[in-house]
């Protein structure tokens, strides 16, 4: 049998794949690892620029109030599958010509903040 860490890789690429649109097939020893990301990526917060990252804290709740004992390995294949996911979905967001989002370049300043917040 497959190492964990080479299982967690077949279903961090198999999300690859699926995210970019072909069919994805998780194989039996990993849905439940699988339905444990759909859930809490179905679940995770969002900035004004995009996704938030899955926590460790989300994760350790999830796993207390779903019974769900994670083991190490789980946490980091979980961390892993967000990484993948995160990196899709911000490409996707990205502006024509594949540009990140312009930041700031001064300082926020009290005048800024009461112009946008009021």
């Amino acid at each position: 049998m497959a190492s964990p860490d080479r299982l967690h890789q077949i279903l961090a690429d198999n999300l690859k794949v699926h995210l970019a649109g072909r069919p994805m097939r998780v194989p039996e020893p990993l849905r439940p690892l699988w339905g444990w990301f759909a859930e809490l990526s179905a679940a995770r917060s969002w900035h004004a620029n995009g996704p938030n990252p899955i926590t460790f804290a989300e994760i350790e709740a999830y796993g207390r109030l779903m019974g769900w004992p994670f083991r190490p390995q789980d946490v980091a294949a979980i961390r892993k599958l967000d990484e993948v996911w995160l990196a899709a979905t911000l490409a996707r967001m990205a502006p024509e010509g594949g540009k990140a989002r312009p930041v700031p370049t001064q300082p926020l300043t009290t005048a800024a903040f009461d112009a946008v917040f009021g």
